[in-house]
């Protein structure tokens, strides 16, 4: 897995076309403020050992989370860190599982429409734990 986390004071997503037609039809956008956005590049080999990405997945939020000050996460298939891909369906339901998980862990989690090319306007200061790249 690849993992880009970007603190955002703003951060906003807006459909513009759709690229994997198994997945729900979405239209509206959405706009967050003071959040950690997540660019999640899930790899061919994450497949072996689903249990062991989440956590690790789940474990970073957390910590980029805290070190930008925020409980607010927002998780964005971003298939452009990699030349390994896993397959659409398991990176869906990884993020699915994370998702759940932040929120259990009392965080606000959201993901940016799957399987679509998104219009994005990304607001984030210039401090060192603004930007954190992990690979896992």
């Amino acid at each position: 897995m690849k993992l880009l986390m970007i603190y955002c004071t703003g951060f906003t997503y807006k459909p513009v076309s759709k690229t994997l037609e198994d997945f729900p039809e979405i239209n509206e956008g959405a706009t967050f403020e003071d959040t950690l956005v997540a660019f999640i590049q899930t790899e061919e080999a994450d497949m072996q050992n689903m249990k062991a990405v989440e956590t690790k997945l789940v474990k970073n939020l957390k910590w980029g989370a805290k070190k930008n000050d925020t409980r607010k996460v927002v998780l964005h298939s971003f298939a452009h860190l990699s030349e390994s891909k896993a397959e659409p369906h398991f990176t869906k339901e990884l993020f699915d599982l994370a998702e759940a998980r932040m929120k259990n862990a009392a965080y606000e989690c959201e993901q940016t429409p799957f399987g679509y090319f998104l219009d994005i306007d990304v607001k984030a200061p210039g401090v060192s734990q603004a930007r954190i790249f992990k690979s896992f």
